[in-house]
């Protein structure tokens, strides 16, 4: 058998192995030819750090500045993209949006945060019927794990809106890393118990759990379970844990992250990337800026702009870019219109995002809002169409159906369709 075969065959493997395991074990059944079909065209990202700026990050004062009254005080500068500038608090970054996309023109329907966190991270509305996967579930569900020692996906940050797995098995919801300088706690073989007899331990475990699991294994809590100890196991005791240890980085790389916990969760985000995690998601907490807007922005940005500016560069430098996506989101944009108390209200008519490498064009700047911010006027972008074009990047089947346990058909991206004119 030839190279080219072998890995056809490996590929049709994995795809039956899935499709078997979702049936049997995790309670995700797949439309009939599921995996005989092949994503459209994209592909070209291999993994996903996405940077969630939680609490509305204001559009006009970031990533699509204004002029006149409504931008406060708040100036534009240049950026290293021809004709595109960038709100005067993000320097670092408008010095690299050569490799990036900005989306200047999305558009939702929900101004509440748990509705518009929900709805940017799954592409469908709340609701108290059901709960709807996440892009990284997704991602983990359709490739499944890119290092087998690893989650699939991390969290880092305060995840209590995030959605996680949804309807999916617990073995695709993110591990969740609350300070990424703690590492992960409680993964070292306790003081005073050898290896062998933690594995005699594991073995007699083993032998009393066999006829529970003959005869409830198939089910979809005992099998979440079981794999949830069984992946503990094997991060503990592989090499890869040594990930989460950011004392391994050089004191300068790890302040041009800074020092504040989001820094280095991108810099743990990096660090996760490169040993085969397919999904890492950053929060940055606190941009509900209704009021001292011009006080809270700037000192927020501060962070967000040296850790992503670094995050970039490093990615830059060993040679990830290309097959990395790197997307800055938020729920929703701030009023264009300052209130009473110098602050910005919630505005999820018109506001902003931003994607750096992965197959994006760089350097470009799609759709635009009016001279206030306040009405998209070219290429508007609905949430589900945004997550619809992440997802192609990343060569996920985006019209797959895929039922829930309760047999309700789902696509990844609702009917969101792919915006090819940000893809290079």
């Amino acid at each position: 058998m030839n190279a080219a075969s072998s890995g056809r065959a490996d590929e049709l493997g994995r795809r039956r192995f899935l499709a078997s395991a979702a049936k049997a074990l995790l309670g995700v059944g797949l439309l009939p030819g599921v995996f005989a079909a092949t994503p459209a065209a994209g592909g070209r990202a291999r993994r996903i750090i996405y940077l969630y700026m939680d609490g509305g990050m204001s559009h006009v004062d970031t990533l699509d500045p204004k002029a006149g009254e409504v931008a406060g005080p708040t100036k534009a500068v240049k950026s290293s993209a021809d004709g595109i500038l960038l709100g005067e608090y993000l320097p670092r970054t408008a010095r690299l949006m050569h490799l990036g996309s900005l989306v200047r023109s999305l558009t939702s329907n929900q101004g509440a945060h748990e509705q518009g966190n929900y709805f940017m991270h799954t592409s469908y509305q709340l609701r108290g019927t059901i709960s709807h996967p996440s892009l990284g579930a997704w991602l983990s569900h359709f490739k499944g794990p890119g290092n087998v020692s690893l989650p699939s996906s991390v969290y880092v940050g305060n995840a209590s809106r995030h959605p996680g797995a949804g309807f999916f098995p617990p073995a695709h919801a993110p591990l969740f890393v609350n300070n990424p300088e703690n590492g992960l706690r409680d993964v070292v073989r306790p003081a005073g118990l050898s290896a062998d007899r933690q594995t005699e331990r594991l073995r007699l475990a083993a032998e009393l759990d066999a006829p529970f699991l003959a005869a409830f294994g198939a089910q979809r809590e005992v099998a979440a379970q079981t794999e949830a100890y069984d992946g503990a196991f094997r991060l503990m005791a592989s090499k890869d844990l040594e990930a989460f240890d950011l004392t391994r980085e050089p004191a300068r790389l790890r302040d041009d992250y800074g020092r504040s916990p989001f820094g280095q969760g991108c810099l743990l985000a990096r660090r996760l990337a490169e040993r085969g995690v397919g999904y890492v998601e950053v929060g940055l907490h606190g941009w509900d800026t209704h009021v001292n807007n011009f006080v809270v922005t700037p000192e927020l940005c501060d962070q967000l702009d040296r850790a992503l500016a670094a995050l970039l560069a490093d990615l830059e430098a060993r040679g990830l870019l290309r097959d990395t996506l790197v997307v800055l989101a938020t729920e929703f944009g701030r009023t264009p219109r300052i209130n009473a108390n110098l602050g910005r209200d919630h505005y999820p008519k018109a506001f902003s995002a931003a994607v750096f490498g992965g197959g994006f064009k760089a350097g470009y700047a799609h759709g635009g809002t009016d001279a206030t911010g306040e009405e998209v006027v070219t290429g508007a972008l609905g949430i589900p169409d945004f997550n619809a074009t992440l997802a192609l990047a990343l060569g996920l089947p985006v019209d797959q159906v895929v039922f829930s346990p309760s047999r309700r058909p789902f696509r990844l991206a609702d009917k969101g369709a792919p915006v090819t004119a940000l893809l290079a």
